[in-house]
């Protein structure tokens, strides 16, 4: 990997823990694996970035049977998007007005779009919860499919086990995929000139 592709491989999964914890903090809803996460920590304990580590490991696992191959982003992202989401929440005050927890929402849902096509422009290999889609799209699945399957699985136990589900939520879902099809072909990479 050259230095380019280094740099905004770990520069974008940073800012995506950031993100995640500025949508956790605004305290209308979380995205649907942070749900997941942040149900754990409220039934058993540990931090949310702790549990979204935990969880990234976990669903490579996953990865066997599929026979996905991770790279070094996937390993990355594994390390650096729970702990950057933990210093972050560990740091920001609380958000008291609504129209700032508005504010916190919307910046959040669009940094983490940002974030998206910056690890993923980084072409050094999907995140575990992106490989594990990938992987089952490859055995002929539709992926819109694949991928609503699983949200909605991890949001209904996250739910369950406690976690803020609301109009968050519903933002971050409807926005998501248009913002990282907006951000990722102008960051991604040519892997040959990075």
């Amino acid at each position: 990997m050259k230095a380019r592709q280094v740099t905004q491989l770990l520069t974008g999964l940073v800012l995506y823990g950031i993100s995640d914890a500025l949508v956790v903090a605004a305290g209308l809803g979380v995205e649907p694996w942070d749900a997941l996460a942040q149900g754990l920590t409220r039934t058993v304990g540990l931090s949310i970035g702790v549990w979204t580590n935990i969880i990234g490991a976990a669903v490579l696992l996953l990865w066997i049977p599929l026979r996905q191959k991770p790279g070094i982003g996937t390993l990355c992202n594994i390390l650096l998007v729970g702990t950057s989401m933990d210093l972050t929440l560990a740091v920001l005050p609380p958000f008291g007005s609504l129209w700032l927890r508005w504010a916190v929402l919307v910046g959040g849902v669009v940094l983490n779009g940002f974030a998206t096509g910056l690890y993923l422009g980084a072409q050094a290999g999907p995140g575990p919860r992106d490989g594990l889609m990938t992987g089952l799209a490859a055995r002929g699945y539709p992926i819109w499919a694949v991928r609503w399957g699983i949200e909605l699985a991890v949001l209904l136990i996250g739910f369950l086990l406690g976690a803020t589900v609301g109009i968050g939520t519903v933002l971050y879902a409807c926005a998501i995929g248009p913002l990282a099809q907006l951000f990722m072909p102008m960051l991604a990479m040519d892997r040959e000139k990075a």
